[in-house]
């Protein structure tokens, strides 16, 4: 057998953006050919020294993106997150560890700028927990069969007085990012969206290759004028047998401040003519949409599955960056293999503050870093995970009190993807 050449991980250059989008695609198993104008949108999203390549022999055979990102905290706090994306390897070059160092060599430059999180979509389930991620936060996919649902086939403006209007692109770049901005300062798990990210959505700028095609807008304004919910959605054209429509709505995304305004846009999306079907779109498992029905067995769920996941690099800033509703302490012993974070650790935490410092005194309860990630923004339950194997009480109790602590009322949601 030949020896292998060497692969040496770096940050690309300008140059070599077109071959690692190459390679990106391949990795994604869309055509390896990317045209130029798609290479110059994806370019906006090219931050030097932030873009990784494997490279053997002078050709690009992994890559490898992250990027600044603020995730919102339990009570609203907001965290520096190094949100991660792109990661592809070729399939000539797997299991060569290639992802491994790719991923050190990242996670150690976000540590040193002083990131308190790492983020990222997870495509496959088993690749990051090795790296010190856990799944924080999960969604949910519904199918409405809009017959079922049992609400007034005839379309009425909402009850509260407010009303819904169609908008267009300009509206949504306008209007959409301090709505969003209100959105992700009360929601737990969201994150910040660029200009990219609006321009993307509406058209102004192509990144993934497909050709664009207009949704809907639509806007829900209350009853005092103010703008509280906005909705991307688009249609189909089907028709059955017997002429009757069979028509499907699907949700690109819907952002709604209020319960309000929630009710007022799902509703309308359940009254459009020969819409017998919504599609949700990727909500918070426990949104409100089913229970805003009649019949909420109308709602279908046809996607349930782990979503944002998180590698926490500084276990003391992100304890301390959320709220608590009750009042404890206890000492964590935290376990990371990865060495950017592990040591114990004393939480005293409150309704009026938290503080989390290293301690020697013995630990409460031990955990992977990754676990502890998973009940930060309070999805997970300790108590759930000590039946799993996946924590270890030292002192009785211990995981009960974590979830007095830590769980909360409403589930962590991220509406992105990145």
């Amino acid at each position: 057998m030949s020896r292998r050449t060497e692969i040496d991980i770096r940050p690309i250059t300008e140059a070599e953006f077109p071959d690692w989008n190459r390679v990106l695609n391949t990795g994604f198993l869309k055509p390896p050919v990317v045209a130029a104008e798609q290479v110059e949108a994806r370019h906006r999203q090219f931050v030097p020294g932030r873009s990784l390549g494997a490279f053997e022999g002078g050709r690009c055979v992994a890559t490898f993106r992250s990027f600044d990102q603020e995730l919102t905290a339990v009570g609203g706090g907001l965290v520096r997150a190094d949100a991660i994306s792109n990661v592809t390897v070729a399939p000539t070059h797997r299991r060569r560890g290639l992802l491994t160092r790719m991923m050190a060599q990242d996670l150690a430059a976000a540590k040193e700028r002083g990131d308190v999180v790492a983020t990222l979509i997870a495509a496959e389930y088993p690749i990051y927990g090795r790296y010190g991620f856990g799944p924080a936060t999960a969604m949910t996919e519904w199918a409405v069969d809009v017959p079922r649902a049992g609400l007034d086939p005839r379309w009425a403006a909402p009850e509260d007085g407010g009303r819904i209007d169609l908008v267009d692109g300009d509206d949504v770049r306008k209007l959409g990012p301090e709505l969003h901005e209100r959105l992700r300062r009360d929601q737990p798990g969201a994150v910040s969206r660029t200009e990219l990210w609006w321009l993307s959505r509406t058209g102004v700028v192509n990144t993934n290759g497909a050709p664009w095609t207009e949704p809907y807008y639509v806007l829900y304004r209350s009853a005092d004028g103010g703008v509280e919910g906005m909705a991307s959605y688009r249609t189909d054209d089907h028709w059955g047998d017997a002429k009757q429509p069979l028509n499907t709505a699907t949700v690109d995304w819907l952002i709604g401040v209020t319960p309000a305004a929630e009710r007022a846009l799902w509703h309308y999306l359940c009254s459009i003519d020969w819409v017998q079907t919504v599609k949700s779109g990727w909500r918070a498992p426990d949104d409100l949409l089913p229970d805003l029905l009649p019949d909420p067995r109308a709602a279908r769920i046809t996607t349930q599955a782990d979503w944002l996941w998180v590698r926490i690099l500084d276990v003391a800033r992100a304890l301390e960056a959320r709220t608590y509703d009750g009042q404890g302490s206890l000492v964590l012993e935290v376990v990371d293999r990865g060495g950017l974070t592990g040591g114990r650790w004393r939480l005293e935490a409150g309704p009026d503050g938290a503080s989390c410092a290293p301690t020697t005194e013995s630990a409460d309860l031990v955990l992977e870093v990754g676990e502890l990630a998973a009940l930060w923004l309070g999805d997970e339950s300790a108590v759930r995970l000590a039946a799993l194997g996946r924590v270890r009480e030292e002192r009785a109790g211990a995981a009960r009190v974590v979830d007095a602590l830590l769980r909360t009322s409403r589930r962590p949601w991220c509406p992105d993807i990145f």
